[in-house]
């Protein structure tokens, strides 16, 4: 079957200019969309929903359960893989007119700008999307919005690093004292470090990834990889990683530690959205709309380790306030643009 690649769908798409993290290149949204009664029983009638997503498996059975509990006889079918996965499976399946997916999830905003140029995402705006997400995380045209956002941070190992010795920043990593002490991961396998890597690219130059890989950092594949080999003792620092796998490894007593740059910490989105050709459309349209609830929202926090964007959900105590936190910008249209250039780049400064 034929591997389905950002060149692949744009191809044969229509060139459309794109600004700003979640540009329009359609039309105006729809009217935001209650949860009704009529929505309700259709969705019973349909019977379940399937979630292609890349959060991890024990978080998305906890919102799949929630949402189960609160709409009982509409089952949820996570299907869990990496966000590359997910991308290309979608891909896979529509080229062969499979339809079996009804919302997706990426940890890779940059997905959705395809999907959205090839026509596949259909428009649908929760109501608390529309009252209470700010412009620059929902589409214009209403295809997708941010159900996640967390952050791509510095770490340490605080049996291995003093407090006083750790690297605040980005520039701190290019000291020799850490040669053979960093890990990072690979911006070709994962979404989150393709998007944290075009923003520090972008604001800080290649320059800095050239001096970077002068320190023999080990190279790993997931985000959520540099947070393991730090609680392992295999690295003493992490040069990037999953801000929530950080959340979680502390809070179970791990000695890790968080450092926030003073650069600026890259920021990653994860958008949820429904497709066209849904198999079960009321039931995605409930499941949607469940995901961005304050119930689902808080769930995400607290199981998982996410910000989110929601107003009426509560930081978890002894987290940074997301507010406090200088954030670089994401731009997934520029990431979806240039991701081929950037693997190629890193992969010729790393050796890998």
């Amino acid at each position: 079957m034929t591997q389905f690649s950002r060149r692949d769908v744009l191809r044969g798409s229509t060139a459309l200019a794109a600004s700003g993290a979640f540009a329009s290149v359609t039309s105006a949204a729809p009217p935001a969309s209650a949860v009704t009664p009529q929505l309700i029983e259709a969705a019973k009638k349909e019977g379940r929903v399937v979630y292609y997503t890349s959060i991890d498996l024990p978080v998305a059975e906890r919102i799949a359960k929630a949402f189960e509990a609160t709409y009982p006889g509409i089952a949820v079918r996570v299907e869990r893989t990496g966000a590359e996965r997910v991308f290309q499976r979608i891909g896979q399946e529509y080229t062969s007119r499979i339809y079996s997916v009804d919302v997706v999830n990426s940890s890779d905003a940059a997905h959705f700008v395809v999907w959205k140029r090839e026509g596949m995402l259909e428009p649908y705006v929760p109501e608390d999307v529309a009252k209470y997400y700010p412009a620059e995380h929902k589409d214009p045209d209403g295809t997708f919005a941010s159900f996640r956002v967390w952050l791509c941070v510095i770490g340490y190992n605080a049996n291995m690093v003093k407090a006083e010795e750790a690297p605040a920043s980005y520039a701190d990593l290019l000291d020799p004292k850490w040669m053979n002490k960093i890990v990072k991961a690979h911006p070709g396998y994962s979404g989150t470090i393709m998007t944290a890597t075009y923003q520090m690219a972008r604001d800080l130059g290649w320059d800095y990834f050239e001096k970077l890989a002068k320190q023999k950092v080990m190279q790993v594949q997931s985000s959520a990889d540099p947070p393991k080999k730090l609680a392992l003792g295999e690295r003493a620092v992490m040069a990037d990683g999953n801000e929530y796998n950080m959340f979680i490894e502390k809070e179970k007593g791990t000695p890790l530690e968080i450092v926030y740059a003073s650069e600026g910490s890259p920021l990653i989105v994860g958008p949820n959205g429904l497709f066209k050709n849904a198999p079960n459309p009321n039931a995605a349209r409930l499941f949607q709309s469940f995901c961005f609830s304050p119930q689902a929202q808080q769930l995400s926090i607290d199981a998982g380790g996410l910000r989110s964007l929601h107003p009426q959900t509560k930081e978890k105590p002894g987290r940074k306030p997301f507010g406090e936190i200088k954030k670089m910008k994401d731009d997934p249209a520029e990431v979806e643009r240039t991701s081929a250039d950037i693997k190629a780049h890193y992969s010729k400064l790393f050796g890998v």
